[in-house]
């Protein structure tokens, strides 16, 4: 869904997804319904030792004013955690490309994630650290408030409460939640990276459908939502994670193939189909002058009638909007460029000339990996 740009924090681009814009006055009205704010109003009055006045939240508008303030604020809270991790990252040097705020609360994208354990920990602590710390913020500024001042003290004590639940939630070891990295970290310390992933995203999806349970017996979308989210992020790293271990050491010049099976562009589809069945291969790298130019499968003419296979060519049909990548370039750099691109190949630049990669070349090196172990069989 959408990200709207609101401001920039240390160079790093702070967004409001449309999801959180739809859901904040829904959250207003939740927090200044009458249930919340007689509950919270005790809290509060408990915090500051005195009766808060609940007729005068309860009057005319003012619940409104109560829960847009709240969530507001809560939001606020939420940028303030975020940037407690985007700090911690930044000092291990770490490229923090955005934070966004949506519907579940906040989320900031780091260019890579840390492999040391200590870092990992660091980074995932300091947006706990940081939330406990606003609950104090908030709690000390309780003291300066007057007691005249009802939705004030109603607003910032129920801040200071929710900062210090929202430190506690996080903390909790589903994977990829703040503290299912931490559990991630602890695990690393002594067992390889993708095993403490594989472990941490197991506990992860426990959580997922726990959260689901108590989301359909209490009838609360929120905790679905937030199951479905951390299954989805759990093992969607978890897979992530594998594959850069198995590609791990490999450049995508080591899994590309050589350009054995070409085809010129001036070529017709007729004379493609007879080379296909001839070389047994579905897919041909397109030459022209002698220089690679795109890539031809059996998808782009299956469609084609009889005539039109003996009047095309296969320059006609050919993919020339693949990527270029480096021989240099990572594997695992290179799959996800190709995911990115939503590409079924890219044209490799070596200093042999150029070639191709196509996901079934990064399948079968992977394959080879899990065959021979991680020694380079390249």
């Amino acid at each position: 869904m959408r990200n709207y740009r609101i401001t920039t924090v240390w160079g790093i681009p702070i967004r409001v997804n449309i999801s959180l814009l739809v859901f904040l006055p829904v959250l207003a009205w939740l927090i200044g319904s009458g249930a919340q704010i007689e509950f919270y109003a005790g809290i509060v009055g408990s915090l500051v030792g005195t009766e808060l006045d609940l007729a005068r939240l309860q009057a005319g508008t003012t619940p409104w004013l109560v829960g847009t303030l709240a969530a507001v604020g809560l939001f606020a809270s939420v940028t303030l955690h975020e940037l407690g991790h985007a700090w911690a990252a930044m000092r291990y040097d770490l490229e923090v490309e955005s934070i966004t705020l949506w519907i579940l609360g906040g989320l900031a994208s780091f260019k890579e994630m840390p492999r040391e354990w200590n870092r990992e920990f660091w980074i995932a602590v300091a947006g706990p650290i940081t939330s406990i710390l606003v609950g104090i913020v908030c709690y000390a500024g309780l003291f300066a408030l007057p007691t005249s001042a009802t939705v004030s003290l109603f607003v910032v004590g129920w801040l200071s409460v929710t900062n210090l639940v929202l430190a506690g939630f996080n903390m909790l070891p589903a994977f990829p939640m703040d503290g299912g990295r931490v559990l991630r970290a602890l695990l690393a310390r002594n067992r390889p990276y993708a095993s403490a992933t594989r472990i941490a995203a197991r506990i992860g999806t426990f959580f997922a459908v726990l959260f689901a349970v108590f989301g359909v017996l209490s009838f609360s979308p929120i905790l679905l939502l937030l199951a479905l989210f951390i299954y989805a992020a759990a093992t969607g790293e978890s897979r992530t994670v594998a594959l850069a271990d198995l590609l791990e050491g490999l450049t995508v010049g080591d899994v590309a193939r050589p350009s054995a099976l070409t085809i010129d562009a001036t070529e017709s589809v007729e004379d493609l189909v007879d080379r296909m069945f001839a070389d047994r291969s579905t897919e041909f790298t397109v030459t022209q002058g002698g220089e690679v130019v795109g890539v031809v499968t059996v998808a782009d003419f299956r469609e084609l009638s009889q005539a039109e296979r003996a009047a095309d060519t296969v320059g006609d049909l050919m993919e020339t909007d693949l990527p270029r990548l480096d021989a240099d370039t990572s594997a695992f750099d290179a799959l996800v460029e190709l995911d990115t691109a939503r590409a079924s190949a890219a044209l490799v630049e070596g200093p042999d000339g150029v070639h191709v990669v196509t996901r079934e070349d990064f399948s079968s090196a992977m394959e080879m990996r899990r065959l021979v172990g991680s020694g380079d069989p390249f």
